[in-house]
Protein backbone atom coordinates (compact mmCIF):
# COMPACT_ATOMS: atom_id res chain seq x y z
CA UNK A 1 0.00 0.00 0.00
CA UNK A 2 1.16 3.47 -0.96
CA UNK A 3 -0.55 6.92 0.58
CA UNK A 4 0.29 10.11 -0.90
CA UNK A 5 -1.50 13.42 1.87
CA UNK A 6 -1.22 16.77 0.31
CA UNK A 7 1.46 16.06 -1.95
CA UNK A 8 2.87 19.53 -3.81
CA UNK A 9 5.96 19.89 -6.31
CA UNK A 10 6.97 23.25 -7.30
CA UNK A 11 10.77 24.23 -9.18
CA UNK A 12 10.40 27.83 -8.80
CA UNK A 13 7.38 29.83 -9.85
CA UNK A 14 5.82 26.23 -11.88
CA UNK A 15 3.62 24.47 -9.85
CA UNK A 16 3.76 20.59 -11.18
CA UNK A 17 1.05 19.07 -9.00
CA UNK A 18 -0.66 19.76 -5.74
CA UNK A 19 -3.37 19.00 -3.22
CA UNK A 20 -2.49 15.14 -4.01
CA UNK A 21 -4.23 12.65 -2.20
CA UNK A 22 -4.28 9.07 -2.98
CA UNK A 23 -4.39 5.55 -1.96
CA UNK A 24 -2.58 2.73 -3.85
CA UNK A 25 -3.64 -0.32 -2.72
CA UNK A 26 -2.27 -4.50 -2.88
CA UNK A 27 -3.91 -6.25 -5.75
CA UNK A 28 -4.17 -3.37 -8.36
CA UNK A 29 -1.88 -1.97 -11.35
CA UNK A 30 -2.05 1.90 -11.58
CA UNK A 31 -1.12 3.42 -15.09
CA UNK A 32 -0.01 6.46 -14.75
CA UNK A 33 -0.65 8.66 -18.07
CA UNK A 34 0.03 12.90 -18.75
CA UNK A 35 1.22 14.74 -21.26
CA UNK A 36 5.29 15.11 -21.86
CA UNK A 37 6.37 17.56 -19.04
CA UNK A 38 3.13 16.92 -17.16
CA UNK A 39 4.92 15.48 -14.15
CA UNK A 40 4.70 11.12 -14.36
CA UNK A 41 8.15 10.03 -13.81
CA UNK A 42 8.51 13.27 -11.23
CA UNK A 43 5.87 11.32 -9.42
CA UNK A 44 7.30 8.12 -9.48
CA UNK A 45 10.12 9.74 -8.54
CA UNK A 46 8.86 11.69 -5.29
CA UNK A 47 7.10 8.05 -4.29
CA UNK A 48 10.37 6.25 -4.62
CA UNK A 49 12.15 8.83 -2.55
CA UNK A 50 14.70 10.04 -5.01
CA UNK A 51 12.97 13.64 -5.04
CA UNK A 52 11.81 15.65 -2.10
CA UNK A 53 8.40 17.23 -2.62
CA UNK A 54 7.49 20.82 -1.60
CA UNK A 55 4.88 19.49 0.42
CA UNK A 56 3.33 16.38 1.66
CA UNK A 57 4.06 12.93 2.61
CA UNK A 58 4.33 8.81 1.18
CA UNK A 59 3.90 6.41 3.91
CA UNK A 60 4.01 3.21 2.92
CA UNK A 61 2.41 -0.22 4.76
CA UNK A 62 3.90 -1.70 8.30
CA UNK A 63 7.31 -3.58 6.98
CA UNK A 64 6.40 -3.10 2.83
CA UNK A 65 9.36 -3.15 0.58
CA UNK A 66 9.71 -1.06 -2.25
CA UNK A 67 11.39 -1.46 -5.61
CA UNK A 68 12.25 0.62 -8.80
CA UNK A 69 13.29 -0.16 -12.16
CA UNK A 70 16.39 1.58 -12.23
CA UNK A 71 17.53 3.62 -15.89
CA UNK A 72 21.44 4.13 -15.11
CA UNK A 73 22.74 1.43 -16.85
CA UNK A 74 26.17 1.64 -15.79
CA UNK A 75 25.75 1.57 -11.57
CA UNK A 76 26.27 -2.36 -11.43
CA UNK A 77 28.94 -3.01 -13.85
CA UNK A 78 31.24 -4.54 -11.51
CA UNK A 79 28.89 -7.00 -10.04
CA UNK A 80 27.96 -9.76 -12.07
CA UNK A 81 24.09 -10.18 -13.80
CA UNK A 82 23.00 -12.60 -11.22
CA UNK A 83 23.90 -10.82 -8.31
CA UNK A 84 22.33 -7.36 -9.88
CA UNK A 85 19.06 -9.17 -9.56
CA UNK A 86 19.22 -10.55 -6.13
CA UNK A 87 20.89 -7.00 -4.65
CA UNK A 88 17.13 -5.67 -6.03
CA UNK A 89 15.93 -7.46 -2.55
CA UNK A 90 18.23 -5.12 -0.40
CA UNK A 91 17.30 -6.38 2.59
CA UNK A 92 18.18 -9.91 1.89
CA UNK A 93 20.92 -8.93 0.01
CA UNK A 94 22.36 -7.20 3.04
CA UNK A 95 21.54 -10.56 4.96
CA UNK A 96 23.60 -12.84 2.63
CA UNK A 97 26.59 -10.44 2.80
CA UNK A 98 26.43 -10.63 6.34
CA UNK A 99 26.46 -14.21 6.69
CA UNK A 100 29.32 -14.95 4.45
CA UNK A 101 31.64 -12.54 5.99
CA UNK A 102 31.13 -13.96 8.77
CA UNK A 103 31.21 -17.73 7.43
CA UNK A 104 34.90 -16.65 5.99
CA UNK A 105 36.35 -14.99 9.21
CA UNK A 106 39.69 -17.45 10.01
CA UNK A 107 38.73 -16.88 14.28
CA UNK A 108 34.91 -17.34 14.32
CA UNK A 109 34.11 -16.26 17.81
CA UNK A 110 31.09 -17.46 19.80
CA UNK A 111 29.57 -14.47 19.07
CA UNK A 112 30.22 -14.73 15.28
CA UNK A 113 27.87 -18.22 15.75
CA UNK A 114 24.77 -16.62 17.38
CA UNK A 115 24.95 -13.83 14.79
CA UNK A 116 25.26 -16.47 12.52
CA UNK A 117 22.21 -18.04 13.26
CA UNK A 118 20.48 -15.27 13.77
CA UNK A 119 21.35 -14.26 10.08
CA UNK A 120 20.45 -17.76 8.90
CA UNK A 121 16.75 -17.79 10.38
CA UNK A 122 16.43 -14.34 8.46
CA UNK A 123 17.58 -15.75 5.36
CA UNK A 124 15.34 -18.50 5.69
CA UNK A 125 12.19 -16.35 6.12
CA UNK A 126 12.72 -14.48 3.06
CA UNK A 127 13.01 -17.72 1.20
CA UNK A 128 16.70 -16.74 0.68
CA UNK A 129 17.92 -20.53 -0.43
CA UNK A 130 15.49 -19.90 -2.64
CA UNK A 131 16.70 -16.42 -4.23
CA UNK A 132 19.71 -18.16 -6.93
CA UNK A 133 16.89 -20.08 -8.80
CA UNK A 134 14.00 -17.35 -8.21
CA UNK A 135 16.72 -14.45 -9.56
CA UNK A 136 17.74 -17.31 -12.71
CA UNK A 137 13.88 -18.03 -13.37
CA UNK A 138 13.30 -14.75 -14.43
CA UNK A 139 16.66 -13.88 -16.60
CA UNK A 140 15.21 -16.99 -18.44
CA UNK A 141 11.52 -15.61 -18.17
CA UNK A 142 13.11 -12.42 -19.84
CA UNK A 143 15.21 -13.90 -22.26
CA UNK A 144 18.84 -13.81 -20.66
CA UNK A 145 21.00 -17.10 -21.38
CA UNK A 146 21.62 -19.18 -18.85
CA UNK A 147 25.38 -18.95 -19.86
CA UNK A 148 25.32 -14.93 -19.40
CA UNK A 149 24.13 -15.39 -15.29
CA UNK A 150 27.97 -15.18 -14.24
CA UNK A 151 28.94 -12.42 -16.38
CA UNK A 152 29.80 -9.13 -15.27
CA UNK A 153 26.93 -6.04 -16.09
CA UNK A 154 29.89 -4.58 -18.22
CA UNK A 155 30.35 -7.33 -20.65
CA UNK A 156 26.17 -7.42 -21.29
CA UNK A 157 24.64 -5.34 -24.28
CA UNK A 158 22.28 -1.83 -23.52
CA UNK A 159 19.35 -4.46 -24.44
CA UNK A 160 20.27 -6.61 -22.46
CA UNK A 161 20.88 -4.77 -19.35
CA UNK A 162 17.48 -3.44 -19.68
CA UNK A 163 16.11 -6.54 -19.12
CA UNK A 164 18.60 -7.66 -16.20
CA UNK A 165 17.55 -4.01 -14.48
CA UNK A 166 14.08 -5.35 -15.01
CA UNK A 167 14.63 -8.69 -13.20
CA UNK A 168 16.27 -6.76 -10.50
CA UNK A 169 13.03 -4.26 -9.90
CA UNK A 170 10.69 -8.17 -10.21
CA UNK A 171 13.11 -9.98 -8.07
CA UNK A 172 11.87 -11.19 -4.56
CA UNK A 173 7.84 -10.01 -5.38
CA UNK A 174 7.81 -6.32 -3.56
CA UNK A 175 5.05 -4.85 -2.01
CA UNK A 176 5.13 -1.43 -3.76
CA UNK A 177 6.64 -1.64 -7.81
CA UNK A 178 7.50 1.17 -9.45
CA UNK A 179 8.22 0.93 -13.62
CA UNK A 180 8.91 3.96 -15.59
CA UNK A 181 9.04 2.88 -19.20
CA UNK A 182 9.88 -0.90 -18.51
CA UNK A 183 9.06 -2.37 -22.14
CA UNK A 184 12.07 -0.02 -23.88
CA UNK A 185 13.91 -2.10 -25.71
CA UNK A 186 12.00 -5.42 -24.97
CA UNK A 187 11.02 -7.43 -27.70
CA UNK A 188 6.98 -8.74 -28.37
CA UNK A 189 7.76 -12.28 -26.15
CA UNK A 190 9.34 -10.57 -23.83
CA UNK A 191 6.30 -7.79 -23.37
CA UNK A 192 3.81 -10.14 -23.66
CA UNK A 193 5.42 -11.96 -20.79
CA UNK A 194 5.17 -9.07 -18.59
CA UNK A 195 1.75 -8.15 -19.41
CA UNK A 196 0.98 -11.37 -17.85
CA UNK A 197 3.25 -11.33 -14.75
CA UNK A 198 1.93 -7.69 -13.86
CA UNK A 199 -1.65 -9.17 -14.80
CA UNK A 200 -1.00 -11.51 -12.17
CA UNK A 201 0.85 -9.70 -9.68
CA UNK A 202 -0.96 -9.52 -6.47
CA UNK A 203 0.65 -6.44 -4.80
CA UNK A 204 0.45 -2.84 -5.47
CA UNK A 205 1.99 -2.09 -9.13
CA UNK A 206 2.71 2.03 -10.77
CA UNK A 207 3.35 1.62 -14.26
CA UNK A 208 4.82 4.66 -16.51
CA UNK A 209 4.68 3.63 -20.30
CA UNK A 210 3.53 5.68 -23.77
CA UNK A 211 2.42 1.29 -24.85
CA UNK A 212 -1.06 2.25 -24.72
CA UNK A 213 -1.50 -1.86 -25.19
CA UNK A 214 0.70 -2.57 -22.21
CA UNK A 215 -1.33 -0.26 -19.78
CA UNK A 216 -4.51 -1.57 -20.90
CA UNK A 217 -3.56 -5.24 -20.65
CA UNK A 218 -1.72 -4.43 -17.07
CA UNK A 219 -3.70 -1.83 -15.47
CA UNK A 220 -6.49 -1.78 -13.11
CA UNK A 221 -6.82 2.17 -12.90
CA UNK A 222 -5.34 4.82 -14.51
CA UNK A 223 -3.97 8.11 -12.70
CA UNK A 224 -4.13 10.95 -14.93
CA UNK A 225 -1.40 13.49 -14.31
CA UNK A 226 -3.67 16.98 -15.93
CA UNK A 227 -3.53 20.60 -15.37
CA UNK A 228 -2.21 20.57 -11.87
CA UNK A 229 -4.06 17.57 -10.64
CA UNK A 230 -3.35 14.29 -10.29
CA UNK A 231 -6.77 12.04 -10.76
CA UNK A 232 -7.04 8.15 -10.29
CA UNK A 233 -9.90 6.54 -12.57
CA UNK A 234 -11.24 3.44 -12.66
CA UNK A 235 -10.04 0.71 -16.06
CA UNK A 236 -7.40 0.84 -18.22
CA UNK A 237 -6.01 3.40 -20.92
CA UNK A 238 -8.40 2.24 -23.51
CA UNK A 239 -11.68 3.10 -20.91
CA UNK A 240 -10.00 6.23 -19.82
CA UNK A 241 -9.41 7.63 -23.49
CA UNK A 242 -13.13 6.58 -24.57
CA UNK A 243 -15.01 7.73 -21.89
CA UNK A 244 -13.09 11.28 -21.70
CA UNK A 245 -13.79 11.08 -25.68
CA UNK A 246 -17.67 11.32 -24.91
CA UNK A 247 -17.74 13.45 -21.83
CA UNK A 248 -16.37 15.80 -24.31
CA UNK A 249 -18.54 15.30 -26.79
CA UNK A 250 -21.75 15.58 -24.15
CA UNK A 251 -19.84 18.70 -22.95
CA UNK A 252 -19.96 20.65 -26.63
CA UNK A 253 -23.94 19.78 -26.81
CA UNK A 254 -25.30 21.95 -24.24
CA UNK A 255 -28.60 21.56 -24.85
CA UNK A 256 -28.69 17.80 -23.79
CA UNK A 257 -30.74 16.93 -21.19
CA UNK A 258 -29.07 15.48 -17.99
CA UNK A 259 -30.58 12.29 -17.76
CA UNK A 260 -30.00 11.53 -21.83
CA UNK A 261 -26.10 12.15 -21.03
CA UNK A 262 -26.60 10.00 -17.86
CA UNK A 263 -28.22 7.22 -19.90
CA UNK A 264 -25.33 7.49 -22.64
CA UNK A 265 -22.69 6.89 -19.91
CA UNK A 266 -24.58 4.07 -18.64
CA UNK A 267 -24.79 2.59 -21.80
CA UNK A 268 -21.20 3.02 -22.96
CA UNK A 269 -19.98 1.88 -19.58
CA UNK A 270 -22.00 -1.38 -19.91
CA UNK A 271 -20.60 -2.04 -23.68
CA UNK A 272 -17.36 -1.71 -22.76
CA UNK A 273 -17.54 -4.11 -19.59
CA UNK A 274 -18.74 -6.76 -21.95
CA UNK A 275 -16.03 -5.92 -24.47
CA UNK A 276 -13.26 -6.54 -21.73
CA UNK A 277 -15.00 -9.71 -20.55
CA UNK A 278 -14.58 -11.09 -24.10
CA UNK A 279 -11.16 -9.36 -24.75
CA UNK A 280 -7.94 -11.82 -25.06
CA UNK A 281 -5.70 -9.20 -23.35
CA UNK A 282 -4.56 -9.79 -19.74
CA UNK A 283 -6.98 -7.30 -17.98
CA UNK A 284 -9.45 -10.03 -19.11
CA UNK A 285 -9.08 -11.70 -15.82
CA UNK A 286 -9.67 -8.45 -13.52
CA UNK A 287 -12.66 -7.12 -12.29
CA UNK A 288 -11.77 -3.82 -12.88
CA UNK A 289 -14.61 -1.65 -14.23
CA UNK A 290 -17.02 -3.05 -10.88
CA UNK A 291 -16.35 -0.10 -8.90
CA UNK A 292 -17.68 2.39 -11.87
CA UNK A 293 -20.00 5.24 -11.54
CA UNK A 294 -20.98 7.79 -14.34
CA UNK A 295 -19.45 10.13 -11.91
CA UNK A 296 -15.87 9.48 -12.35
CA UNK A 297 -16.65 10.04 -16.69
CA UNK A 298 -15.34 13.54 -17.49
CA UNK A 299 -13.63 15.36 -20.58
CA UNK A 300 -10.21 15.46 -20.42
CA UNK A 301 -8.61 18.86 -20.68
CA UNK A 302 -5.54 17.15 -23.42
CA UNK A 303 -4.79 18.92 -26.73
CA UNK A 304 -4.75 15.97 -29.67
CA UNK A 305 -2.81 16.83 -32.73
CA UNK A 306 -5.42 17.27 -35.53
CA UNK A 307 -3.12 14.63 -38.13
CA UNK A 308 -5.04 13.97 -41.27
CA UNK A 309 -3.95 12.17 -44.12
CA UNK A 310 -5.44 13.24 -47.46
CA UNK A 311 -4.41 11.14 -50.85
CA UNK A 312 -4.56 13.52 -54.54
CA UNK A 313 -5.72 10.17 -56.29
CA UNK A 314 -7.17 6.94 -55.60
CA UNK A 315 -3.99 4.26 -56.26
CA UNK A 316 -4.29 2.25 -59.26
CA UNK A 317 -3.98 -1.76 -58.96
CA UNK A 318 -0.36 -1.68 -59.46
CA UNK A 319 1.03 0.10 -56.00
CA UNK A 320 4.67 -1.86 -55.46
CA UNK A 321 6.03 -5.04 -56.83
CA UNK A 322 9.56 -6.86 -54.85
CA UNK A 323 11.52 -9.22 -56.59
CA UNK A 324 14.20 -11.41 -54.85
CA UNK A 325 15.34 -8.39 -52.32
CA UNK A 326 18.44 -9.39 -50.38
CA UNK A 327 20.30 -7.30 -47.46
CA UNK A 328 23.32 -8.38 -45.61
CA UNK A 329 25.25 -6.28 -42.95
CA UNK A 330 29.02 -5.03 -43.34
CA UNK A 331 29.60 -7.76 -40.87
CA UNK A 332 28.49 -10.33 -42.34
CA UNK A 333 24.70 -10.39 -40.61
CA UNK A 334 21.74 -10.89 -43.31
CA UNK A 335 19.26 -9.26 -42.45
CA UNK A 336 16.84 -10.50 -45.09
CA UNK A 337 16.61 -12.82 -48.41
CA UNK A 338 15.08 -13.41 -51.46
CA UNK A 339 12.19 -11.25 -50.07
CA UNK A 340 9.04 -11.41 -52.43
CA UNK A 341 5.39 -9.63 -52.23
CA UNK A 342 3.11 -7.35 -53.67
CA UNK A 343 1.17 -4.66 -52.57
CA UNK A 344 -2.67 -4.92 -53.08
CA UNK A 345 -5.18 -2.13 -53.39
CA UNK A 346 -6.05 -1.45 -49.45
CA UNK A 347 -3.37 -3.14 -47.94
CA UNK A 348 -1.95 -1.84 -44.40
CA UNK A 349 0.88 -3.90 -43.80
CA UNK A 350 2.95 -4.28 -40.37
CA UNK A 351 6.82 -5.18 -41.40
CA UNK A 352 8.03 -7.30 -38.38
CA UNK A 353 11.30 -8.81 -37.72
CA UNK A 354 13.95 -10.25 -34.85
CA UNK A 355 16.28 -7.61 -36.05
CA UNK A 356 14.58 -4.23 -36.05
CA UNK A 357 17.59 -3.51 -38.67
CA UNK A 358 15.60 -5.17 -41.38
CA UNK A 359 12.55 -3.25 -41.54
CA UNK A 360 14.65 0.04 -41.81
CA UNK A 361 16.68 -1.83 -44.60
CA UNK A 362 14.02 -2.74 -46.46
CA UNK A 363 12.37 0.90 -46.52
CA UNK A 364 15.35 2.56 -47.19
CA UNK A 365 15.73 0.87 -50.41
CA UNK A 366 12.10 1.26 -51.55
CA UNK A 367 12.87 4.65 -50.80
CA UNK A 368 15.55 5.63 -52.97
CA UNK A 369 18.06 6.01 -49.95
CA UNK A 370 20.30 2.78 -49.96
CA UNK A 371 20.69 -0.12 -52.24
CA UNK A 372 20.12 -4.14 -51.96
CA UNK A 373 22.57 -6.69 -52.40
CA UNK A 374 20.12 -8.25 -54.91
CA UNK A 375 16.64 -7.66 -56.17
CA UNK A 376 14.23 -5.27 -57.75
CA UNK A 377 11.13 -2.99 -56.52
CA UNK A 378 9.10 -0.89 -58.49
CA UNK A 379 5.90 1.44 -57.67
CA UNK A 380 3.21 2.09 -59.70
CA UNK A 381 2.69 4.96 -61.41
CA UNK A 382 -0.79 6.10 -59.38
CA UNK A 383 1.45 6.29 -56.67
CA UNK A 384 2.84 9.17 -54.46
CA UNK A 385 4.70 8.32 -51.38
CA UNK A 386 5.42 9.97 -47.87
CA UNK A 387 8.18 8.53 -45.86
CA UNK A 388 8.49 8.79 -41.79
CA UNK A 389 12.54 7.81 -41.33
CA UNK A 390 13.65 5.94 -38.18
CA UNK A 391 16.51 8.41 -38.25
CA UNK A 392 15.24 12.25 -38.99
CA UNK A 393 18.42 14.07 -37.67
CA UNK A 394 19.29 14.93 -41.15
CA UNK A 395 16.36 16.99 -41.82
CA UNK A 396 16.67 19.13 -39.03
CA UNK A 397 21.11 20.31 -39.63
CA UNK A 398 19.45 24.09 -40.19
CA UNK A 399 19.20 27.41 -38.61
CA UNK A 400 15.78 27.48 -40.41
CA UNK A 401 13.24 28.60 -37.74
CA UNK A 402 10.05 26.13 -38.17
CA UNK A 403 7.62 28.22 -40.82
CA UNK A 404 10.11 28.29 -43.25
CA UNK A 405 11.47 24.91 -42.58
CA UNK A 406 8.07 23.31 -43.16
CA UNK A 407 8.07 25.82 -46.02
CA UNK A 408 10.51 24.11 -47.80
CA UNK A 409 8.47 21.05 -48.37
CA UNK A 410 4.95 23.00 -48.75
CA UNK A 411 3.20 23.84 -52.57
CA UNK A 412 2.17 27.17 -50.82
CA UNK A 413 5.01 29.04 -48.98
CA UNK A 414 2.82 31.78 -47.55
CA UNK A 415 3.17 32.04 -43.61
CA UNK A 416 -0.46 31.69 -42.98
CA UNK A 417 -0.71 28.03 -45.21
CA UNK A 418 2.20 27.04 -43.62
CA UNK A 419 1.36 28.13 -39.69
CA UNK A 420 -1.91 26.18 -40.38
CA UNK A 421 -0.32 22.98 -40.20
CA UNK A 422 2.16 23.88 -37.65
CA UNK A 423 -0.45 24.62 -35.69
CA UNK A 424 -2.69 21.26 -36.38
CA UNK A 425 0.29 19.94 -34.65
CA UNK A 426 0.03 22.29 -31.38
CA UNK A 427 2.97 24.61 -32.44
CA UNK A 428 1.02 27.88 -31.56
CA UNK A 429 2.64 31.49 -30.69
CA UNK A 430 6.37 32.54 -30.72
CA UNK A 431 6.54 28.31 -30.99
CA UNK A 432 6.79 28.57 -34.97
CA UNK A 433 9.44 30.79 -34.57
CA UNK A 434 11.69 28.37 -32.44
CA UNK A 435 14.64 27.06 -34.74
CA UNK A 436 14.40 23.89 -36.26
CA UNK A 437 17.80 22.25 -34.90
CA UNK A 438 16.84 22.93 -31.22
CA UNK A 439 13.84 20.80 -30.90
CA UNK A 440 12.68 17.83 -28.81
CA UNK A 441 12.64 14.35 -30.11
CA UNK A 442 8.86 14.66 -30.24
CA UNK A 443 8.71 18.20 -31.88
CA UNK A 444 10.48 16.81 -34.55
CA UNK A 445 8.75 14.09 -35.11
CA UNK A 446 5.69 16.43 -35.14
CA UNK A 447 7.25 18.63 -37.85
CA UNK A 448 7.93 15.46 -39.81
CA UNK A 449 4.63 14.20 -39.55
CA UNK A 450 3.72 18.13 -40.78
CA UNK A 451 6.21 17.42 -43.84
CA UNK A 452 4.38 14.08 -44.70
CA UNK A 453 0.41 15.52 -44.46
CA UNK A 454 1.40 18.47 -46.96
CA UNK A 455 2.54 15.61 -49.71
CA UNK A 456 -0.78 14.35 -50.30
CA UNK A 457 0.76 10.88 -50.54
CA UNK A 458 -1.35 7.88 -51.07
CA UNK A 459 1.09 5.59 -49.56
CA UNK A 460 2.65 5.94 -46.42
CA UNK A 461 6.02 4.18 -45.41
CA UNK A 462 6.21 4.58 -41.77
CA UNK A 463 9.59 3.59 -39.73
CA UNK A 464 8.43 3.53 -35.81
CA UNK A 465 6.08 6.32 -36.21
CA UNK A 466 5.52 6.05 -32.05
CA UNK A 467 8.81 7.13 -31.46
CA UNK A 468 9.41 9.86 -29.45
CA UNK A 469 5.52 10.99 -29.44
CA UNK A 470 3.26 11.44 -25.93
CA UNK A 471 0.05 9.55 -25.92
CA UNK A 472 -1.88 12.21 -27.00
CA UNK A 473 0.26 12.27 -30.24
CA UNK A 474 0.52 8.56 -30.76
CA UNK A 475 -3.77 8.21 -30.44
CA UNK A 476 -4.26 11.23 -33.00
CA UNK A 477 -1.77 9.22 -35.53
CA UNK A 478 -3.30 5.94 -34.73
CA UNK A 479 -6.47 7.50 -35.16
CA UNK A 480 -5.68 9.20 -38.56
CA UNK A 481 -4.03 5.52 -40.20
CA UNK A 482 -7.40 3.81 -39.08
CA UNK A 483 -9.07 6.11 -41.60
CA UNK A 484 -6.48 6.90 -43.83
CA UNK A 485 -7.67 5.60 -47.60
CA UNK A 486 -4.51 4.85 -49.28
CA UNK A 487 -1.61 2.31 -48.08
CA UNK A 488 0.21 1.76 -45.59
CA UNK A 489 3.87 0.15 -45.09
CA UNK A 490 4.60 0.21 -41.06
CA UNK A 491 7.49 -1.19 -38.75
CA UNK A 492 6.43 -0.52 -35.04
CA UNK A 493 7.02 -1.27 -31.76
CA UNK A 494 3.41 0.28 -30.45
CA UNK A 495 1.37 -3.29 -30.65
CA UNK A 496 -1.88 -1.35 -30.79
CA UNK A 497 -0.71 0.95 -33.38
CA UNK A 498 -0.25 -2.47 -35.73
CA UNK A 499 -3.11 -4.53 -34.27
CA UNK A 500 -5.86 -1.43 -34.85
CA UNK A 501 -4.01 -0.50 -38.18
CA UNK A 502 -2.88 -3.51 -40.07
CA UNK A 503 -4.86 -6.12 -42.17
CA UNK A 504 -1.13 -7.99 -43.49
CA UNK A 505 1.65 -8.82 -41.60
CA UNK A 506 5.01 -9.48 -43.15
CA UNK A 507 7.82 -10.91 -41.62
CA UNK A 508 11.81 -10.80 -42.34
CA UNK A 509 14.30 -13.05 -41.45
CA UNK A 510 17.85 -14.15 -42.94
CA UNK A 511 15.98 -17.40 -44.95
CA UNK A 512 12.73 -16.04 -46.61
CA UNK A 513 9.56 -13.97 -45.47
CA UNK A 514 6.44 -14.76 -43.83
CA UNK A 515 3.32 -13.02 -45.12
CA UNK A 516 0.16 -13.30 -43.75
CA UNK A 517 -3.24 -11.47 -44.40
CA UNK A 518 -3.96 -11.53 -40.56
CA UNK A 519 -4.83 -9.56 -37.93
CA UNK A 520 -1.33 -8.75 -35.68
CA UNK A 521 -3.16 -10.55 -32.30
CA UNK A 522 -3.94 -13.48 -34.74
CA UNK A 523 -0.63 -13.57 -35.93
CA UNK A 524 1.23 -13.89 -32.58
CA UNK A 525 -0.77 -16.68 -31.82
CA UNK A 526 -0.30 -19.06 -35.01
CA UNK A 527 1.25 -21.88 -34.47
CA UNK A 528 2.01 -22.74 -38.38
CA UNK A 529 3.87 -19.17 -37.92
CA UNK A 530 5.65 -20.85 -34.85
CA UNK A 531 6.94 -22.98 -37.26
CA UNK A 532 7.87 -21.40 -39.82
CA UNK A 533 9.69 -18.88 -37.15
CA UNK A 534 11.83 -22.16 -35.85
CA UNK A 535 13.16 -23.12 -39.96
CA UNK A 536 13.65 -19.27 -40.74
CA UNK A 537 15.52 -18.05 -37.89
CA UNK A 538 18.48 -20.44 -37.72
Amino acid sequence: MILVNNLAIQFGKRVLFQDVNLKFTAGNCYGVIGANGAGKSTFLRILSGDLDPTRGTVTFGHNERLSVLKQDHFEFDEFSVLDTVMMGHEKLWKVKEEKDAIYAKEDFSEEDGIRASELEEAFAEMDGWNAESDAASLLSSLGIKEDCHYKLMKEMSGKEKVRILLARALFGKPDNLLLDEPTNDLDIDTIRWLENYLADYENTVLVVSHDRHFLDAVSTHTIDIDYGKIQMFAGNYSFWYQSSQLALRQQQMQNKKAEEKRKELEEFIRRFSANVAKSKQATSRRKMLEKLNVEEIKPSTRKYPGIIFTPDREPGNMILEVKGLSKTLEDGTVLFKDVNFNVEKNDKIAFVSRDPRAMTALFEIINGNEHADSGTYNWGQTITTAYLPLDNSSFFNTDLNLVDWLAQYSPDTTESFVRGYLGRMLFAGEEIYKKAGVLSGGEKMRCMISRMMLKNANALVLDSPANHLDLESIQAFNNALKTFKGIVLMASHDHEFIQTVCNRIIELTPNGTIDKVTEYDDYLDDENVKAMQEKLYV
